[in-house]
């Protein structure tokens, strides 16, 4: 099997749709050899942030000259950005020969009369065995979808359960108020174990407070109330936070929006949960550096000076806010030329209601994905805002259409669907002037 060949055959197995559940994924790693037992995991579920966060981690733990995998989703360019060792993507020839060693066992399953695995589970099973095979110090583990039934949640003893801010998404799998969410998100909260948790709005922090007396685990929640702004410009922010009674002056991080030092904040909580229960050595150096140097694709991300043109996967009403947050911060003066595509599953009125009236001009397109609401659909939706718009379904020429519509001095920001943002920091990246 190449390259092409594993791709083609995870995307095959998109058909089996998306099942929360364990008995599958237990199935299948079993078969494998159970590649996830003996990892030394650091879990993180949430609605938004999980990315951000767990690259907080990753970094630190890396500059600290730890062996460190990282396993996120979805992707934005290269499937392979999902599974990487400190830093890097799984190579392509090792993303091939794994595959087809995991296609081998999902015949053997399917001979033994299970379920066919989902497209997650199969991806899932593959990141463990690399991880396995790489002998990683350490893994950052990113819930899919959820906690409780994500094939993720195989792991029976993290070293910290990192809860990131709970909202509302994917409401048809995980219930349709915050409770109902963050019972799911809880689910990863395991027996006499430690917690960290953003603090959440109320019915969803009553909901993990439960869980973790239920489960005699220790609670640590962020404080990022107490963060002092000094810094914020295109460049990243400086900021003190605090740990419990420590305090952490001057970080210093290049991502922006200023949930990103709340990211931060619960990430560095995280780290000092590792270091002082389980006594993992990890320097102050290793702790700024490696805040410094994280990076995370296509979440406020700057591509292009003259025009500015900025990229952010905020794909729900929190990313949308936290977006809109950060735009008025820095380009309150600015012309603003907005290009968004939005899948149909989404709160779309809520979403539009945030940011259409920032725009001061309207590129609408739609993500390449089965779920995507087309253009037409979504001009409906941005008629009664009376902004002037533009429909272009191909991504490509969206892009070129919002560059025409742009002066020097203007912003540009592309928002709405990380499916979208991947193509389009594919064709930025490659754009001749």
């Amino acid at each position: 099997m190449n390259y092409q060949e594993a791709l083609d055959y995870i995307s095959s197995v998109y058909k089996f749709g998306s099942k929360l559940g364990l008995e599958n994924i237990k199935y299948l790693l079993n078969l494998m050899g159970n590649p996830h037992e003996g990892l030394k995991v650091i879990h993180v579920a949430g609605t938004n942030g999980k990315g951000s966060t767990s690259s907080f981690i990753s970094a630190v733990l890396v500059e600290q000259g730890y062996k460190v995998g990282l396993y996120t989703s979805p992707f934005l360019e290269e499937f392979t950005e999902r599974i990487r060792v400190n830093g890097e993507n799984i190579p392509k020839k090792e993303l091939a020969e794994i595959t087809a060693f995991t296609k081998e066992k999902v015949e053997q399953m399917l001979a033994d009369g299970m379920n066919h695995p989902t497209e997650f589970e199969v991806v899932t099973a593959i990141g463990f065995e690399y991880f396995k095979r790489q002998k990683v110090d350490y893994l950052v583990l990113e819930v899919g979808l959820g906690g409780r039934g994500d094939s993720t949640n195989v792991i029976d003893d993290p070293l910290v359960s990192v809860i990131t801010p709970i909202d509302f998404d994917h409401v048809e799998y995980l219930g349709n108020t915050l409770d109902k969410i963050a019972y799911e998100k809880a689910g990863i909260i395991k027996k006499n174990s430690f917690v960290v948790s953003y603090p959440q709005k109320e019915e969803a922090m009553k909901v993990i407070e439960e869980v973790c007396v239920q489960q005699h685990a220790k609670l640590s929640v962020a404080a990022i109330d107490r963060i002092e702004l000094l810094e914020y410009d295109e460049e990243g922010q400086r900021f003190h936070t605090y740990c419990g009674e420590e305090k952490f002056e001057n970080l210093s991080i290049a991502l922006l929006g200023e949930h990103q030092t709340q990211n931060a904040t619960v990430a560095l909580t995280a780290l000092k949960v590792l270091m002082e229960e389980h006594q993992i050595d990890i320097s102050q150096e290793a702790m700024y550096t490696g805040f410094k140097k994280t990076v995370w694709p296509g979440r406020l991300e700057i591509m292009k000076k003259n025009p500015t043109v900025l990229i952010d996967g905020a794909h729900n009403i929190h990313g949308i806010r936290a977006l809109k947050k950060a735009l008025t911060k820095l380009y309150a003066q600015k012309r603003l030329i907005l290009v968004i595509a939005i899948l149909g599953d989404k709160d779309v009125s809520g979403m539009l209601s945030e940011i259409i009236p920032l725009a001061d001009q309207v590129v609408l397109t739609q993500p390449n994905n089965e779920r995507a609401l087309p253009v037409d659909r979504l001009e409906e939706r941005v008629r009664p805002y009376q902004k002037p718009v533009r429909k272009e379904a191909e991504i490509p020429k969206a892009v070129e259409a919002a560059f025409e519509l742009a002066h020097e001095e203007d912003v540009i920001v592309f928002c709405g669907s990380l499916y979208m943002i991947g193509d389009v920091r594919t064709i930025l990246r490659h754009r001749k002037p």
